[in-house]
């Protein structure tokens, strides 16, 4: 023994490493509580021999098997008092149940253990996957590592464990490794100190025990433990250097358990393969005395066959004991083991003294982890507890941090142009409909392929090919990767050659590689000019990738590892915001997903009440779309189910979607000066009484306009179509379908804006030198003549090139059945009385009807999605998707009140300062919107960073049914995402 004390001292002296090693402050013994030693001491006490020695084991028990296993554990626990549990598989209201079943028949409380490392889910289903290792290791802030620990506390805590086996502190200097790898935070010793002190700090600040692993590192091998003895040639300069900084970082941060690992270390004890486990001199002489820790040493899983092989079960137990673990993990055999270890004593190789220190030990980690006052498990509202909406916060943020762009040639990502662009999308390794191959969708129109499997022949890869051959971007996703380098992480030999063959064929084809998995896989796309890794294949990084593709989030990862000479650790390179709307969830804005959810019993009660037959509601805060539902069916009679993709007829909401975004534009360009009057713009209008219009009264409704003509009634002959303005038959004199087997003629628009022209103003009120506010359709019919004027341009046209298509909206469109058929669209009224046919498809409102769906204050239909894109671009000003809509903050100037006397600004609708507004009473001044006649509405809030849309088709079977209105629910709505606004303490 002195020689190995010698030994150490000769080499710590050798490299000037006496003082890194030495005695650390915050691992010496804490002040203990007169509370605390009392109870310790009246446990201890309270013990006999064998009690005693029972509570060094700690054995596995599953929660997935039968009464046999349960039988087992229950006579280890009331025979031979054993100290703790390792939960292994099962589900979570099994363990619970069973945690609370056997702390009944133990007489200390157990110390119940998880591996836990990226959440529950590592063992247990039914769970969270929050995020392995190296996927931390890429995110630039660790304070996300803290958070995602104390959530994995809370549900620790919440299910009854005291214990969790993470972090893992390994540094993985060896691609190969076989059972580290990505369970490692990379290669960078001070890397993997800060983070693994993160999580740490975030179990232990939350009353979890944090048990540092696997001393003294297991980064630097190519053998799994679990299958045979790693060998770790490693001197002792690199191994203080490198392996062992993280683990004394952490004792100087106060972890309170350490596991050491099945290795052989001949370097430092070359007794024949022995396992550091079992070295005395790794365990005590440099783990306790040397490094002077004091907390609890667990030896890693006493059932591995690195250590089996050599040992049997019990034996085995004995000594890792006298190796000086403290707790004994995994024992297959404790009756056997406790002969063992009191045969060591009989031998004087062990004191009793020495047993009962560790027994002490572990009960003062009991009464830390509140195992003084044990609760059994609270099983009721379990799930739902262990599935918080926050923790579905954190979750997002760690993929969200952590996608790294590794090649990036001429900064094509983000991608900007969505339009002009075609793109195909390849996916590898998973099923066609995914996560990944949805996201992309909602950006841009993707071509999509998908090979299932990732080892196919090469003439699929070959087809393939050729049909890509069109494409202008082309988006390969590789899924389903291995997490080591058996099998070259499980990227098959054609899909490499399918990739490289594809960059090389066609040089203006842009290829972009995404990696869903291990981060050592880059080494083969080292000749990828569009490179990106993902780390983990799952549905939140399926989702997050392609919203960095598209610049809803930034790239902000840089590599944990070295992947290839041209992939060094710490490469990354960053891309900026776009600003297009990302996906998230409620919590990551401030949003509480309990209070969101009532807005599915309002949905359902306008359903259940026949107010609308379904409807789409969707909320976005700071960026983020949080809540997308459809709900109920196209009509009451339908089987149809609206889903999010389903075009509604948005009414009234074009008056602000389409005329006035090119009245913005017009005013923005310094073309139009909203005090000139009518007759400036519209030479035709002099000599009427519209020729003295001021163009800011009529965007704000009080130019003296009537609120609508009834012009349908007049194109009417004995109530039937008169023949002058309608056939059955579309021809170059009938050329505007008002509903699929009518179309009104040529004329129409002209004959339709002399009726606007020659219409009466309504009377001023006495004494009063303007008119009154007077909603009116009137004004944008005269508005979307001002904008064709001035662009030269019809309306549609431009706002589909200038608007539409830059934002990648597909969905808001006029006439819809151009692009879609009838069973995307939801149809609206029975017209019994105009059109005398059921309107879908075409535009509920008639004028805009008799125009051929084209209008100024009518025709556009969307889904919800489309249209909040649309309402977020207008919330920013115009900044959207890398393009600048507008140069001046031009929304913000007409979305403010203009006069005291009225509401509404510039063409938007407001809140109603004295309620009794269309918006809720806590929506703020600012608010800006629209609602549409057919049951819709838009509304964003600038000051709570909101958008609210809300899509229905109400006037189904008629306009008549007021319930929508009468019982105000789309206020109601719009009420309860107010209500769900968390309020920071």
């Amino acid at each position: 023994m002195w020689k190995n004390f010698l030994l150490l001292f000769l080499v710590s002296s050798f490299l000037g490493l006496s003082l890194l090693l030495s005695s650390y402050s915050s691992t010496d013994q804490p002040v203990v509580s007169k509370t605390e030693q009392a109870w310790v001491d009246s446990v201890f006490s309270s013990l006999t021999f064998d009690q005693r020695l029972g509570q060094l084991f700690m054995v596995t028990a599953l929660s997935n098997r039968g009464a046999e296993h349960v039988q087992q554990i229950e006579k280890l626990i009331t025979q031979y008092n054993i100290g703790g549990l390792m939960f292994l598989y099962g589900s979570p209201y099994r363990q619970a149940s069973l945690t609370n079943q056997y702390q009944s028949r133990a007489k200390v409380p157990l110390l119940i253990a998880m591996d836990a490392e990226w959440g529950l889910n590592m063992r247990l289903d039914s769970s969270m996957h929050f995020a392995k290792q190296m996927t931390l290791g890429a995110m630039a802030d660790e304070h996300y590592v803290y958070l995602m620990a104390q959530e994995i506390a809370l549900n620790l805590h919440r299910l009854g464990v005291q214990v969790s086996f993470s972090p893992v502190l390994d540094v993985n200097s060896n691609p190969k490794n076989p059972v580290i790898g990505n369970r490692s935070f990379g290669e960078s010793k001070e890397q993997v100190s800060r983070r693994g002190i993160a999580y740490i700090k975030g179990l232990q600040d939350n009353g979890i025990i944090a048990v540092a692993k696997h001393f003294p590192g297991h980064g630097d091998t190519d053998t799994d433990s679990h299958r045979a003895l790693p060998v770790i040639n490693s001197d002792l300069k690199r191994l203080t250097e490198v392996d062992l900084y993280p683990f004394m970082q952490s004792f100087q941060a106060g972890v309170k358990g350490v596991m050491v690992g099945h290795l052989y270390m001949p370097q430092f004890d070359s007794t024949e393969v022995k396992a550091t486990t079992l070295s005395y001199k790794l365990v005590t002489g440099l783990l306790k005395q040397k490094m002077n820790y004091q907390g609890l040493v667990f030896t890693d899983a006493l059932n591995m066959k690195s250590v089996t092989r050599a040992y049997k079960p019990g034996q085995l137990d004995a000594l890792a004991l006298l190796a000086g673990n403290d707790v004994l993990l995994f024992s297959e055999d404790v009756p056997t083991a406790v002969t063992e270890i009191k045969n060591a004593i009989s031998r004087g190789e062990i004191t009793t003294e020495d047993i009962d220190a560790r027994v002490r030990k572990i009960l003062h980690a009991k009464y830390w982890a509140g195992l003084s006052q044990y609760r059994p498990v609270n099983l009721h509202h379990l799930k739902e507890e262990l599935n918080r909406p926050r923790s579905r916060a954190v979750q997002h943020k760690l993929y969200e941090q952590s996608v790294t762009i590794t090649a990036n040639h001429g900064n094509l990502l983000p991608f900007r142009e969505v339009d002009t662009t075609r793109y195909a999308h390849v996916s590898i390794g998973i099923r066609p409909d995914n996560p990944f191959t949805e996201t992309l969708q909602r950006y841009a129109p993707f071509t999509t392929f998908n090979v299932r499997e990732r080892y196919v022949p090469d003439s699929v890869f070959i087809n393939l090919r050729k049909k890509l051959s069109g494409f202008d971007v082309v988006v390969v996703s590789l899924h389903s990767l291995n997490s080591t380098s058996v099998s070259n992480y499980g990227i098959g030999e054609y899909s490499r050659t399918f990739i490289q063959k594809l960059q090389k064929e066609n040089p203006r084809q842009k290829v972009v590689v995404c990696v869903l998995g291990n981060a050592y896989s880059l080494k083969y796309f080292e000749g990828s000019k569009w490179l990106v890794c993902s780390y983990e294949d799952n549905p939140i990084s399926q989702s997050v990738t392609p919203q960095v593709l598209f610049g809803s989030l930034p790239a902000q990862g840089k590599l944990p590892v070295t992947a290839s000479e041209a992939f060094p650790a710490g490469f990354g390179l960053e891309t900026a915001s776009l600003n297009r709307l990302r996906y998230d969830v409620p919590e990551s804005v401030g949003l509480d997903s309990n209070v969101l959810s009532e807005i599915d019993d309002l949905a359902t009660e306008a359903i259940n009440t026949k107010a609308t037959p379904g409807c789409q509601v969707l909320v976005a805060r700071d960026g983020a779309i949080v809540f997308n539902k459809s709900y109920g069916k196209y009509t009451y009679e339908s089987n149809q189910p609206v889903t999010n993709n389903t075009l509604y007829d948005i009414a009234s909401i074009t008056k602000v979607t389409s005329t006035l975004q090119a009245i913005m534009y017009l005013k923005d360009q310094g073309k139009l000066d909203l005090n000139q009057k009518l007759a400036y713009y519209l030479p035709e209008v002099k000599g009427t009484n519209k020729q003295n219009l001021v163009i800011k009264d009529i965007l704000l409704h009080q130019a003296g306009l009537q609120p609508g003509i009834p012009n349908w009634q007049k194109t009417l002959a004995s109530l039937q179509l008169s023949p002058t303005y309608y056939a059955s038959a579309q021809t170059t004199i009938y050329p505007n379908e008002v509903v699929p087997g009518v179309y009104s003629v040529k004329t129409m628009e002209d004959s339709l804006w002399s009726w606007t022209v020659h219409s009466r103003l309504l009377l001023k009120k006495r004494g009063v030198a303007r008119y009154e506010m007077k909603y009116s359709d009137l004004s944008f019919y005269i508005l979307k003549r001002v904008a064709e004027r001035l662009l030269q341009q019809p309306l549609a046209e431009f706002t589909d090139q200038y608007f539409y298509k830059r934002l990648g909206l597909r969905t808001l469109t006029y006439n819809p059945l151009n692009k879609f058929t009838k069973d995307q669209i939801a149809p609206t009224e029975y017209d019994n009385y105009f059109r005398r046919t059921l309107v879908w498809g075409t535009v509920h409102d008639q004028t805009a009807a008799m125009l051929g769906g084209v209008a100024g204050h009518a025709g556009l239909f969307s889904n919800a999605t489309d249209l909040a894109i649309l309402m977020e671009m207008n919330r920013l000003n115009g900044n959207y998707g890398g393009v600048q809509f507008f140069k001046s903050p031009v929304v913000t100037e007409f979305a403010q009140q203009q006069d005291p006397t009225n509401r509404r600004g510039l063409g938007w609708d407001k809140p109603n300062p004295n309620g009794f507004g269309p918006t809720s009473l806590k929506a703020s001044i600012n608010s800006f919107g629209h609602t549409g006649f057919t049951g819709t509405c838009a509304w964003v809030d600038p000051d709570q960073k909101l958008v609210y849309i809300f899509l229905s088709n109400r006037v189904y079977p008629n306009a008549a049914n007021q319930k929508l209105l009468t019982e105000n629910f789309r206020t109601r709505i719009h009420d309860v995402i107010y209500k769900a606004i968390l309020v920071k303490s």
